[in-house]
């Protein structure tokens, strides 16, 4: 080996033990997670808007674009519709259903004019909306809605964080009649609620000894007192 090969093999050795040690970035670099919008936008609170039954998403979208459209943004904020999963089990197949709470009805968060009345551009472009009817409230003035009503709509339109459980109708010690399946027409009591299962457990007689009988929610109906 030559002396200039020597001198440079021990240059590239003293830079390779000079290069910086990979780090992590510092948490000031880490994008934080969005701030949750407050439950009333300064200035604005939110009504209640009529509208048609079964057309309370085509109003929330169609409002949300026209808003968008005509640079109405200050003046409405949030349109929602708040929904609920239910998890339906008939004959072992699952199906995820999404629930209206408040049918007929659309909340939307606005800023009203000093008098209390709707500002005349958002009046209209609401108004001309196919399935509007009225904010509930009086002589042309909506009325806000309280905090534990919004606080109680709010929650529940927030995404479920759990997977839905089976809504079911029947609670421990309700009689019963089976609908369909070797049991038909037959009577008995609720004994057990498996919502995981989609499953009610019912006691039922059979050659006169109460037997426990699991039988899927929907094959069974309460007996009317």
């Amino acid at each position: 080996m030559t002396e200039d090969q020597d001198n440079l093999q021990q240059e590239e050795t003293e830079t390779q033990d000079q290069a910086p040690e990979a780090t992590e970035a510092p948490e000031s670099q880490v994008p934080a997670s969005p701030e949750e919008e407050p439950m009333i936008t300064p200035g604005m609170n939110w009504f209640v808007l009529r509208v048609a039954s079964n057309k309370e998403d085509s109003v929330k979208e169609t409002l949300l674009r026209k808003i968008k459209i005509e640079g109405l943004v200050h003046l409405v904020n949030r349109i929602l519709v708040p929904t609920e999963k239910q998890k339906t089990i008939k004959a072992g197949k699952q199906k995820i259903l999404e629930k209206k709470l408040y049918p007929g009805y659309v909340f939307v968060e606005m800023r009203l004019e000093d008098d209390g009345r709707i500002p005349q551009d958002v009046f209209f472009l609401i108004k001309e909306t196919t399935g509007v009817g009225d904010f509930i409230g009086t002589a042309g003035r909506p009325a806000p809605m309280s905090v534990p009503e919004i606080e109680k709509m709010l929650q529940a339109s927030k995404p479920a964080e759990q997977q839905p459980e089976v809504k079911m109708e029947f609670q421990k010690g309700d009689q019963i009649k089976i609908k369909e399946g070797p049991f038909e027409n037959m009577e008995g009591t609720v004994d057990k609620i498996l919502p995981d299962q989609g499953k009610v457990r019912v006691i039922v007689m059979i050659f006169g000894r109460a037997t426990p009988v699991e039988l899927e929610y929907w094959l069974i109906e309460k007996v009317e007192e």
